[in-house]
């Protein structure tokens, strides 16, 4: 299955400029996603990292990462409505630059869960490089 932004929106709370995932390409509630962020040099962080050579930060791979993840744990329909929150990050590695022009394709499968609480393993690539790989740990929210 596939999502666009606007539904993805209906899904996510996240809005402009933190809404970092332009379409989920496929995705299984509860189970696992896959989405993609086309970086551009339009963004506003790249006024600031860095004007005179763009890099596209990691903590905004990782919470893109997030985003993917929570779609997949948010489509379920007894999470509708409610927000996943970061709980955590573990063994976070940045692999390569992604820099505008790159287009990150990233997956998140959800491996552990337990009440409210779970843990996502996600990768991020760019070209078919690995780009990063974390664990996130979210707690679903009313």
């Amino acid at each position: 299955m596939e999502l666009s932004s606007n539904q993805i929106a209906q899904i996510l709370p996240h809005r402009y400029p933190f809404a970092l995932v332009d379409r989920i390409t496929d995705y299984e509630p509860g189970q696992w996603a896959k989405g993609i962020k086309c970086v551009s040099a339009a963004e506003p962080v790249f006024c600031g990292h860095f004007p005179q050579q763009h890099v596209f930060p990691g903590v905004l791979i990782l919470e893109a990462m997030a985003q993917v993840g929570a779609i997949a744990i948010l489509s379920l329909p007894e999470n509708q409505g409610k927000i996943a929150l970061f709980g955590g990050v573990k063994n976070a590695r940045f692999k390569r630059k992604v820099i505008p022009g790159d287009v990150l394709e990233m997956e998140c499968v959800l491996t552990k869960r337990r009440g409210p609480v779970g843990v996502g393993a996600c990768k991020a690539m760019v070209n078919g490089q690995l780009a990063c790989t974390a664990e996130l740990t979210f707690a679903i929210s009313e």
